[in-house]
């Protein structure tokens, strides 16, 4: 019989392997012990507690020493995993804003920086306001551009494979941008280009509307209509990354839609174009009769591509998102009863509880997806933690 030798390479990735199985324990965990790690990894409590010592040094993992007890025996230290090793950033670029959102490891929310843009503003002052944004949620946070780990940029428009918008976006002249061009100038960390209707959904998922659904149609609802789609607990972008992207047939009449809301009668003509959809549904709450109405054939025209989703993939929940989601006590009844109406079987109908900021939240929440695939795929060496002083 041949005998197998063990090389110091193999040595070594096992015990990166028995620190990774620490770090995941420690993770999404509350603060454990050595015992509880031990049990949570099937490691020997001699093994975890020299692994979880490495760990306190190499900055992964802080300990909470044992405070008084009037318990008979000495208390046991608590580990925790150091959320603050590192931290990843979520931008939402939009039609009328930019806003960004800087968290540590453990998703806690540090900084929040948000501008006003044009909506008519071009690709270089976008770019420029997008800078400036960025620029003030890193230094206000304290931090410096080598402590972010991820960047998700979340756009309007279906994203191909190389992070751009070639096939549509409504921002005037962002289908030429390359956003991972542009950003890879100050950052080393990835930088990931997701379409703004399904980063939505994944925060929806993440801390919103359907924390306990794995199969979601996410309806972007404003002035411009989206989808994003999650099965089987997997945000689905297709083949060429145009997954949702149902509003394009026009037959769905989701292009049109908003124009009920624009075009109702007894909109003040001191009322925007941009404003007269917040105006119409206040005046439908207040009775009137002509935004009652307006109110209703948008949600008609929103149900017909809501239903063929819904046929398509038989959802446990739909969740009514976007900008009129502010407006949710007016639609959801009405897009049941044409759902209803519609489909074979009828799914939960819920409100986004996310409001505005559930894009740039579900921009966090692919990077910290980034984070951990690249953790523990690649090891704990991508990305290295700093060591504490």
């Amino acid at each position: 019989m041949t005998e197998l030798a063990t090389t110091g390479a193999d040595l070594s990735r096992l015990r990166e392997l028995n620190s990774l199985s620490i770090v995941r324990a420690l993770r999404q965990h509350p603060p454990s012990t050595v015992t509880e790690l031990s049990q949570r990894t099937g490691l020997s409590r001699p093994a975890v507690d020299v692994i979880a010592q490495g760990l306190v040094t190499d900055g992964w993992a802080s300990v909470i020493e044992p405070g008084a007890s009037s318990a008979v025996g000495r208390p046991a230290r608590r580990y925790q995993f150091r959320a603050d090793a590192g931290h990843v950033l979520g931008v939402d670029v939009g039609a009328h804003k930019i806003l960004a959102l800087l968290a540590d490891l453990d998703g806690n929310i540090v900084q929040t920086v948000r501008h006003s843009v044009s909506p008519d503003a071009g690709p270089e002052e976008r770019l420029a306001e997008l800078d400036s944004v960025i620029n003030a949620c890193v230094s206000e946070a304290g931090k410096s551009f080598g402590d972010i780990w991820a960047v998700t940029v979340a756009v309007t428009g279906a994203v191909d494979a190389a992070g751009q918008t070639s096939f549509f976006t409504p921002l005037p002249g962002w289908q030429q941008v390359n956003l991972a061009s542009h950003l890879g100038a100050r950052f080393t960390c990835p930088i990931l280009v997701e379409n703004d209707c399904k980063l939505a959904a994944l925060a929806e998922r993440w801390k919103g509307a359907a924390r306990d659904a794995d199969d979601i149609v996410y309806l972007l609802a404003g002035m411009r209509n989206g989808a994003g789609l999650i099965i089987d607990g997997v945000l689905r972008r297709g083949f060429g990354g145009a997954a949702g992207e149902i509003g394009a047939l026009k037959q769905v009449r989701w292009l049109n839609a908003p124009e009920h809301l624009q075009n109702c009668p007894g909109v003040p003509s001191t009322v925007s174009p941009d404003d007269a959809a917040a105006w119409v549904f206040n005046a439908a709450r207040s009775g009137n009769r002509a935004a009652r109405a307006a109110v209703n054939r948008y949600v008609k025209d929103l149900a017909v591509g809501a239903a063929a989703l819904v046929l398509t993939l038989d959802p446990q929940v739909v969740i009514f998102g976007g900008g009129f989601s502010r407006s949710a006590d007016l639609v959801l009844d009405p897009l049941r009863n044409e759902l209803e109406r519609l489909c074979i079987r009828l799914p939960e109908v819920r409100a986004s509880t996310l409001g505005a900021d559930s894009v740039a939240l579900g921009a966090l929440k692919l990077s910290l997806n980034e984070v951990d695939d690249r953790l523990f795929s690649a090891g704990l060496s991508a990305p290295v933690a700093p060591r504490r002083q």
